[in-house]
């Protein structure tokens, strides 16, 4: 009896684990189901209008209700405060109205609805109380309010060195192979695709164009020709092939800047987070981003991700989410970098209570919260964060380039995003987002234009002379 009276006494003298904070989050969303991009105009579909809003819902619960499971310190529960979040997507029909569909999930139609006014009358606000959240429209190079009705989305990247590297992929031992080998299977496809797709474009080169059709197609059509043919293993293998191609034009392990999307996300990640930990006036605590599925690709690659789970060198599904956290144990008011963390999360398809983002390790870690300085660490040796870097990187020296290299040192400093000493980003680097936007390359590489048979394979000579030639795939 004494000895468990001991302990116990020894118990309460322990200190409770303090709770876990939710300073900030950044989400990047892909867009709902929408129509195939082989008719026109391609349009989000009322499923995904559905699954994008059933998103929204799930991070509601997560971080925005007065009960939510890691709600975000100082962020209104009920209506929305358009200084706490920062929205933004392309200008793009189909991504524009994914992004306001998740808001309504986020932010659904307020309790304020009525109002009553100083003679008696009653006022309804229209639509039942919708919040009027505005998403910030991302005018690229290429993308027009249209873009999603071509086979891929966007011109191109901008990124000079991106595109000889996408260049470099269809040149590779690993396409040529997959190419050649597969060439009968794509024609025994012919009778399910030949509507769409003639025999000579029936082929690997165009193996995420011919997947989005069956694909759409399974959804939405209830009779579609020959369908006999598309077993379970066939569907599997075409998604596997479309998979394998569209990982090889967005990362590349020898190549970093084919994966320019991604170093140009982490590089807004980093920016965002590093003003929440500094508390700077007016910061948002909740960004959100709705981009194509090439940038996710991208990231997982720099991140080591495909390490945790070959998972992760796949198209993510309509409405995929990832999520990066700002955490800390800290009661201070502001935390210093030693006390603050970051978690990354990753729901594939709708995040919902039946698929909750999960967490995984980054950087090939085997810890899902990584402390402030061991995130930026990581981040920092892909992430983009300034104008000037991007321009060194893609060996770019015309327009905006022109004006950022000639206001900046070019003598060798280091074209990668870096860390102040207290372990967030230097302020230098706090507001460089605006002139990527510029450049087109702030919802990601979506690699470059080709019609439906628009590859072709050229000596590297002429890829040298061609280097702003536009022929690697843009993605939705």
């Amino acid at each position: 009896m004494a000895a468990t009276l001991a302990h116990l006494l020894l118990l309460s003298a322990v200190p409770l684990a303090t709770a876990e904070t939710v300073l900030g989050a950044y989400i990047f969303h892909r867009h709902g189901d929408r129509t195939t991009k082989s008719y026109k105009p391609t349009v989000l579909t009322s499923l995904g209008a559905e699954q994008v809003y059933t998103s929204g819902q799930y991070y509601r619960d997560q971080y925005i209700s007065s009960n939510a499971s890691a709600k975000i310190n100082g962020v209104s529960s009920d209506l929305a405060v358009l200084s706490q979040l920062q929205v933004t997507a392309p200008t793009d029909d189909v991504l524009q109205n994914s992004a306001q569909v998740f808001l309504q999930g986020l932010y659904p139609p307020t309790t304020m609805a009525t109002q009553t006014l100083a003679n008696g009358t009653k006022v309804n606000a229209p639509l039942g109380g919708y919040q009027y959240i505005p998403v910030n429209a991302v005018s690229t190079a290429a993308s027009s309010s249209n873009s999603e009705d071509s086979e891929w989305l966007q011109a191109g990247s901008g990124c000079g060195n991106a595109v000889v590297s996408s260049n470099n992929y269809f040149l590779s031992e690993e396409y040529v192979s997959a190419l050649d080998s597969t060439k009968g299977f794509y024609s025994s496809l012919l009778p399910v695709i030949n509507s769409t797709f003639s025999a000579d474009k029936a082929t690997f080169k165009n193996a995420y164009t011919i997947y989005d059709y069956v694909h759409v197609s399974q959804i939405h059509n209830a009779s579609i020709p020959a369908s006999s043919l598309l077993t379970t293993e066939t569907v599997h293998q075409m998604q596997t092939l479309a998979d394998k191609h569209e990982f090889g034009l967005a990362y590349n392990a020898s190549e970093p800047v084919r994966a320019i999307a991604g170093s140009t996300l982490a590089g807004q990640v980093l920016t965002f987070l590093n003003s929440t930990a500094l508390s700077t006036p007016s910061t948002p605590k909740l960004e959100i981003q709705f981009g194509a599925y090439a940038t996710f690709l991208s990231f997982f690659g720099l991140a080591s991700l495909p390490k945790v789970s070959e998972n992760f060198t796949g198209i993510v599904d309509y409405a995929s989410s990832i999520a990066f956290e700002l955490v800390t144990n800290s009661t201070s008011a502001k935390p210093s970098a030693s006390e603050l963390s970051v978690r990354f999360r990753f729901a594939n398809g709708t995040a919902s209570e039946a698929n909750p983002a999960q967490e995984y390790p980054l950087f090939g870690q085997d810890q899902t919260l990584l402390g402030w300085a061991d995130f930026v660490k990581g981040m920092q040796q892909f992430a983009i964060a300034d104008t000037a870097s991007w321009c060194k990187i893609c060996g770019n020296s015309t327009g905006v380039c022109a004006d950022a290299l000639g206001g900046s040192d070019s003598s060798g400093s280091d074209p990668v995003a870096t860390a102040g000493h207290s372990g967030g980003m230097s302020r230098a680097v706090a507001g460089v987002i605006g002139a990527l936007v510029t450049l087109a390359v702030i919802l990601g590489l979506e690699a470059l234009v080709m019609g439906l048979g628009g590859l072709r394979l050229v000596k590297k000579a002429a890829l040298r002379r061609n280097a702003v030639e536009e022929v690697s795939q843009t993605k939705a």
